[in-house]
């Protein structure tokens, strides 16, 4: 299993807002490489070189988007999961 964690919660400097991270989880057991979450949420996943997905390795502030819950979702075999 590939795990992404990130900070639980940090201040954005000088906007007074809080920003919440996530934890992503791809098993890879369960991954069948369809690459949805790639096309979903390309600033945040890619697949290996067997066609598996992955983590990039510096989302940044892609991580905090929207899009990765919605990359989870669209994986046909419910491989992606995010805390």
């Amino acid at each position: 299993m590939v795990t992404g964690i990130r900070d639980d919660r940090h201040p954005n400097e000088g906007s007074g807002e809080v920003q919440m991270t996530m934890k992503i989880d791809i098993d890879k057991d369960v991954c069948i490489g369809a690459g949805q979450c790639a096309l979903v949420a390309p600033r945040v996943f890619t697949q290996d070189d067997d066609g598996f997905s992955e983590l990039l390795p510096e989302p940044g502030d892609a991580l905090t988007g929207p899009m990765v819950g919605e990359a989870a979702r669209a994986c046909p075999v419910q491989a992606i999961t995010v805390n």
